[in-house]
């Protein structure tokens, strides 16, 4: 009997997902955010991602043996929950709570999924819940699916698990050790949370925003060490200022925040808006250079030599988003291949938690190649939705698509049109890689405005990225290393500059997806043909959505997001959907 294992996550009331697992073969993954669009699907079980995951691989919920979460209970003879108590000595309720009954969001979370699973028809008696801590499960998405055979230094970095904030481990023959974990509230990730929401924008959300602003600025005009330490191999997060909780909060209009009023009192007032202007943008600048120096003393401190023996690093958890700080550890002499988990955020240890249990379990995961996890939809089930739309797309069928797509768009594309991209199985994480697309031809001048002004109305300073062609890679990035998944930021190379200008962000570097044709042969073949127009085989990638929402998933939210932007050209497989106002050759 096949070894099934279905991984649930949503522990931390947001970015609930499921994974399935089946003798090791990663055959389904989704967030629930997309089915339900409600983004990030705060204090939602993962229901919709749950049965997908189920319909898409044809089982019923009798014949899946393992439900693995990304949580469990911390035993009172660790260290985590005496230090947590010890760290929040001013806040004695929560401090005391830690001891007493510290494990009561487990037992919480734990009574939750056992209703999904209810309301999903599992019978609790014949399914069994494997729990897996929060971090063991990011450091499994992470290590189990970087399909490393040698010895593996392990990160982990986010806000917090349970109690643990940071992962230091080593992977050998698909075990994992635990070298070293520091606990809330030493986080690195909560104090980039807390610089996020001082910043205006919302933990989990805007911490991409805050490393998009930071090279308008100057790191070096404020000095951010005051907020935390890395000395003698511990981590010490100033909490006069932030990762703050109770009475130390500031508040504005009934709202509490990470930090304390004396953050404002040394920085001025929290920013409001979308301007990023100074002295805020250097507050930016001064976070991430905090966030990069201090991360990068850790590994050295806890994983250098390991990486001094094999090169190797598997990376997750929030922080492993920070693309800066990835380039950072490429950078590093001895550094062979990062790999990064595409989706690090929780959303990821639904893969780690069940990829944990299936290795445990005497069951070897493969790697992971690719994140085209979700749902597809076929012609007839785009058709289908354009016939029931109330805007009444106009629309027509591509014969030959495989061949005909990529050239049609290809040349709306070098018209200088953004067209929204829907193909195959929706992404898995927050990027978008030519699943679930809007794209622009890199060379044709304004085009990233236009998409900012015109369709995804966002701050003017982030930046766009490039999804390139595997031969172009080298030659435009100057590195052989594997970015099949935009994890990670390497310098353009100065004739590139000047040749794909619309992805080339203010510090002369680009967020890239360095493409292989047998993962995504048509969205491959299309800058293929885009190379035969332009000279570059390069194409303007973000995600498929308005600003504040989930990443498209059907072709119905598409044809509403269509509709409800300046968009002319949408292709969903071979339908090709414009507006009035769009030249068709």
């Amino acid at each position: 009997m096949a070894l099934t294992i279905l991984g649930l996550s949503g522990a931390l009331t947001h970015d609930p997902s499921a994974a399935l697992y089946i003798d090791g073969k990663l055959v389904a993954a989704a967030e629930e955010e997309r089915f339900v669009r409600d983004k990030h699907a705060k204090n939602r079980m993962p229901y919709e991602s749950a049965k997908f995951c189920l319909d898409f691989a044809g089982l019923k919920p009798a014949d899946v043996q393992v439900v693995a979460i990304p949580f469990a209970p911390i035993s009172l003879a660790e260290k985590a929950r005496w230090h947590y108590a010890k760290r929040y000595w001013y806040a004695p309720d929560r401090s005391l709570d830690a001891i007493l009954t510290g494990n009561r969001r487990y037992f919480r979370y734990k009574k939750r999924i056992e209703w999904c699973l209810q309301q999903l028809g599992f019978d609790l008696k014949q399914v069994e819940i494997v729990p897996v801590e929060h971090h063991l499960a990011h450091a499994s998405s992470a290590y189990h699916c970087s399909g490393f055979t040698e010895k593996t230094a392990i990160l982990g970095i986010d806000g917090k698990g349970e109690y643990a904030t940071t992962f230091f481990g080593v992977g050998e023959n698909g075990r994992i050790t635990k070298i070293k974990e520091f606990y809330d509230p030493d986080s690195l990730g909560g104090l980039y949370g807390a610089l996020t929401e001082y910043l205006g924008f919302e933990m989990l959300d805007g911490e991409y925003k805050v490393m998009g602003m930071a090279p308008y600025g100057d790191p070096s005009k404020y000095d951010f060490s005051r907020l935390a330490k890395f000395e003698n191999g511990e981590l010490v997060v100033n909490t006069d200022y932030a990762n703050v909780i109770g009475f130390r909060r500031y508040k504005e209009k009934g709202k509490g925040y990470y930090f304390s009023p004396k953050l404002i009192d040394w920085l001025g007032p929290m920013r409001h808006g979308d301007i990023a202007d100074d002295p805020y943008i250097h507050y930016a600048a001064s976070m991430q250079k905090l966030f990069e120096d201090l991360s990068l003393q850790m590994i050295e401190h806890y994983l250098g030599d390991i990486l001094k023996e094999t090169g190797r690093l598997a990376f997750a958890g929030g922080g492993a988003l920070n693309v800066k700080l990835n380039q950072k550890i490429i950078a590093r002499p001895d550094l062979k291949e990062l790999f990064v988990q595409p989706a690090s955020g929780d959303a990821g240890t639904a893969i780690g938690a069940a990829s944990y249990v299936s290795v445990q379990r005497g069951m070897p995961v493969e790697k992971m190649e690719h994140v085209y996890l979700g749902p597809a939809y076929s012609n007839e089930d785009v058709i289908a939705a354009c016939a029931r739309h109330p805007s009444k797309p106009q629309w027509r069928q591509i014969d030959n698509g495989d061949v005909e797509v990529p050239k049609q768009v290809a040349k709306i594309l070098a018209d200088g049109n953004p067209v929204a991209w829907f193909r195959g199985r929706m992404e898995f994480g927050p990027r978008a890689l030519g699943g679930r697309s809007i794209l622009g031809c890199p060379s044709a001048a304004g085009v990233a405005d236009r998409i900012n002004e015109q369709i995804k109305f966002r701050e003017r300073w982030r930046p766009f990225c490039p999804s390139m062609l595997d031969t172009v890679g080298p030659q435009m990035l100057g590195s052989e290393h594997p970015a099949p998944f935009m994890t990670f930021t390497f310098e353009v190379a100065e004739e590139w500059k000047s040749r794909v200008p619309e992805v080339v962000h203010e510090d002369g570097t680009s967020r890239a997806q360095v493409l292989k044709r047998e993962f995504n042969p048509r969205y491959y073949d299309l800058m293929l043909e885009l190379e035969k127009l332009t000279g570059n085989g390069v194409v303007l990638n973000t995600s498929l959505n308005r600003r504040g929402e989930p990443m498209i998933c059907s072709p119905t939210d598409a044809l509403n997001m269509f509709f409800g932007s300046d968009l002319q050209y949408l292709i969903m497989e071979d339908v090709l959907v414009v507006k009035d106002s769009a030249k068709v050759g």
